[in-house]
């Protein structure tokens, strides 16, 4: 079956043609991994320096995973004779489907494919031609070949090479409505063995599908089979072959209608249309519609919700519940199976890979995943049985059960200790998860009271059980108690039962605050009747709270303006004496982290205030185990323009040499110079910077702003802060509508900062 990631908005033929052509040709480049600067380099790679490696492998052929691209090389193989919904179109016409394929293994599991097409429809030629393949790559990925074809080319392939083969249109598919099937079945309160199936279909993705469903634990004698010319029975002797023979039945039923009868399951892989309501209708208590004939189902789905309200249906399609999507299996397939050098993908293998989609749609479905399906609410039900194709999670889960049953089968060649394989996945995933490990690690040693003022919203509830769960911190929610505890027991927020909601509405230190406040702000302007107004909101009861010592630090802004939400810790805990408050980002690209200050608080520091936020900045990388290299940057280098700021930045630079002889740092300076090493030296060998620069110290507020957002947006980097330096106590502010992950970093922080007068940024 075909991957489908639509929308499910119509798609110009323009539009797609423009796509694939506009700028270079088709959807995917070679680029690559090393250096190709100099002179030197090209000799590492190619002549002379490539004869080593080589000599390497002529010795142990298998070092050829270790000094080459062949473990994460993936052949997607296809002579085009079964394309998408397109049929027989051939290898020429095939190619943008393979393109797309690769592309969806690089964005799903970060796995390189050379697509082949191959100008071969011989079973014999195509088995000569894909075993010579075998030395390029660590696995291959069968794809649009048509059946009986298909079938005897696979298992030929299996037998004979030493590397995974796995023909998705097969296996995919019965992985992914396997796993549905898993829970729609628990869902509708019947057993699997007692499920009588009817499938539509007998192509490779329908034969495949009913072999798997057998595994899964139906019966052969009640699963019953339709292709063209209506149910296969034993005796038929038109349009059969002995891969459908194995599932002749004996039986009175000659049409999908008969079949369709009583039936407790339909699968469908066939045509548009050929299921109608009555169909429905005439299927057993709390039917299970799988219609996945791409890109129209059998029945659509409005008609078959409207002929069954019981109904549990999934479809291809993206723009209906329980997408059966392949996307969701080979990616995830594959990255298990080379992570271990499978030497094939098992039956286990398969069948683990669907036991782990059906348990993770049980999970509950964190927020950054409904905020990619416009925020609709997503839980275990009739309307979510499989997770979605963009739910990040399914790599954690499948990748590493796959891994698991290629060590259990016998046939991996690597060993893996299977946490610390989720880890790596999940710093594959996210830089940011990489930059904020160690800080975590730190923050759970000592677990603070770190209060959330905005406690009754979802995001800072959902953030807050993370906190919890991990350990990091000991969340406070601020806000009306009843409706706090409301929310938690709606939302079934196990983590948070028992939490400490404070009201200050009803909190017993009210009164005091009140006259605290008063007496910190009666100079400033201040009545007892406002300090009283300004101690009931939350932000200022919070900051009262941390400044008498019932809270260690405080996490706030989700649902205020970032200078709203700085007012009342400005006003309460202050800044460190002779420092200067300012807003930190880090900036993870693809190979580097980088500090970039102060990109929230100060919109034109001074020399001295620059000086500053360049030391906190500079202490801070120390607590993510990054030995800072700090730039001060400005759009001259070393005197090249005697104006006010590049002036100013030298001043800072002069003055933060002074005071911290112990950090790396040079200004007033350009970014390239900052960020090219081999530039600073040729033309300013005289700097004091050494390598390639990681703390970016901008001249003012507007530089450092556009320039992280820049990189945000248009570099993909990715982004944890505002980090707010030079405050008394722990408290930092998100931005306004941050998400989970955002509150949980930025908690993070707050609790390891926290910790200790040590930790001093």
């Amino acid at each position: 079956m075909a991957t489908n990631l639509g929308t499910g908005s119509k798609i110009k033929k323009q539009d797609a043609l423009d796509y694939h052509s506009s700028g270079r040709p088709g959807k995917i480049e070679v680029v690559p991994t090393k250096a190709v600067t100099t002179a030197r380099d090209l000799s590492l790679a190619y002549s002379p320096g490539v004869a080593e490696p080589c000599l390497e492998i002529a010795e142990d052929s298998d070092l050829s995973y270790k000094y080459t691209a062949r473990g994460n090389l993936v052949g997607v193989i296809s002579n085009g004779t079964a394309v998408l919904g397109l049929g027989n179109i051939g290898p020429h016409a095939g190619k943008p489907v393979m393109e797309g394929k690769g592309v969806l293994f690089k964005k799903f599991a970060d796995i390189d494919v050379f697509d082949i097409e191959i100008d071969v429809t011989d079973v014999d030629a195509m088995v000569k031609v894909i075993q010579a393949l075998e030395p390029t790559f660590g696995g291959i990925n069968l794809e649009d070949i048509k059946s009986p074809e298909c079938f005897e080319l696979e298992e030929r392939l299996k037998a004979s090479m030493n590397i995974p083969v796995f023909h998705d249109d097969q296996h995919g598919t019965a992985i992914i409505s396997g796993a549905a099937l898993l829970n729609a079945a628990d869902l509708a309160g019947k057993s699997l063995d007692q499920l009588r199936v009817v499938v539509s279909g007998a192509g490779a993705s329908a034969i495949a599908c009913a072999n798997f469903y057998i595994a899964l634990g139906v019966k052969r004698q009640n699963l019953m089979m339709v292709d063209t010319k209506g149910v296969i029975f034993e005796g038929r002797t038109e349009g059969m072959n002995s891969y459908k023979a194995a599932f002749a039945v004996p039986t009175a039923a000659r049409t999908l209608a008969d079949a369709m009868k009583g039936a407790d399951v339909f699968l469908g892989l066939s045509a548009k249309g050929l299921v109608d309501q009555e169909m429905i209708r005439s299927m057993a208590k709390n039917p299970i519609v799988f219609a996945l004939a791409n890109p129209d189902p059998e029945i659509s789905y409005p008609e078959a919700v409207e002929a069954r309200s019981d109904i549990i249906m999934a479809t291809g399609r993206s723009d209906y519940p329980n997408q059966v999507n392949n996307v969701l299996g080979f990616p995830f397939i594959f990255r298990g199976a080379l992570d271990v050098r499978a030497k094939a993908i098992t039956e286990g293998m398969k069948m683990a890979a669907a036991q782990a989609l059906a348990q993770l749609a049980r999970q509950e479905v964190p927020e950054n995943v409904t905020r990619a399906y416009g925020g609709a609410k997503l839980a275990f039900g009739p309307n979510y049985i499989i997770p979605t194709p963009f739910d990040t999670r399914v790599l954690l889960w499948v990748a590493p059960a796959v891994a698991a049953a290629a060590m259990a089968d016998g046939v991996n060649r690597v060993e893996l200790d299977l946490e610390e394989y989720r880890e790596r996945l999940r710093r594959s995933q996210s830089r940011a998860y990489g930059v904020m490990r160690a800080v975590v690690e730190k923050a759970k040693k000592q677990p603070v009271r770190i209060v959330f003022p905005e406690g009754n919203t979802s995001k800072v509830q959902q953030a807050a059980a993370i906190l919890a769960s991990d350990g990091i911190c000991k969340p406070i929610l601020m806000g009306p108690e009843a409706e706090i505890r409301r929310m938690i027991t709606e939302h079934k927020i196990e983590e948070l039962q028992g939490v400490e909601v404070i009201d200050p509405e009803t909190a017993e230190d009210f009164e005091r605050y009140v006259e605290e406040f008063w007496a910190l702000r009666q100079r400033k302007g201040i009545g007892r009747r406002e300090a009283r107004k300004l101690v009931r909101t939350r932000s200022t009861f919070a900051s009262m709270m941390i400044r008498d010592g019932k809270a260690d630090g405080m996490v706030l802004g989700h649902s205020m303006s970032y200078p709203e939400a700085l007012r009342a810790p400005l006003q309460v805990i202050r800044t460190a004496e002779g420092e200067t408050a300012a807003g930190v980002y880090v900036v993870a690209t693809k190979n580097e982290v980088k500090f970039f200050a102060d990109c929230t608080v100060n919109p034109d520091p001074t020399a001295s205030q620059l000086a500053d936020i360049a030391a906190r900045t500079a202490d801070l990388a120390r607590y993510f185990d990054i030995e800072p290299r700090v730039a001060m940057l400005s759009y001259a280098n070393f005197g090249s323009s005697p104006t006010a700021s590049p002036s100013k930045v030298a001043e800072a630079t002069r003055i933060l040499k002074a005071k911290r002889p112990d950090l790396v740092v040079d200004g007033e300076m350009q970014v390239d110079a900052a960020l090219v090493p081999e530039l600073r030296e040729e033309i300013f060998p005289f700097s004091t910077l050494k390598g390639e620069a990681n703390v970016l110290v901008f001249p003012n507020l507007d530089a450092a702003n556009l320039s992280y957002k820049l990189l945000a947006r248009l570099a993909g980097a990715e982004v944890i802060g505002p980090i707010l330096l030079g405050m008394n106590k722990a408290v930092n502010v998100v931005q306004l509508g941050a998400s989970v992950n955002d509150i949980v970093n930025l908690a993070t922080i707050t609790a390891l900062k926290a910790q200790g007068e040590d930790f001093r940024f």
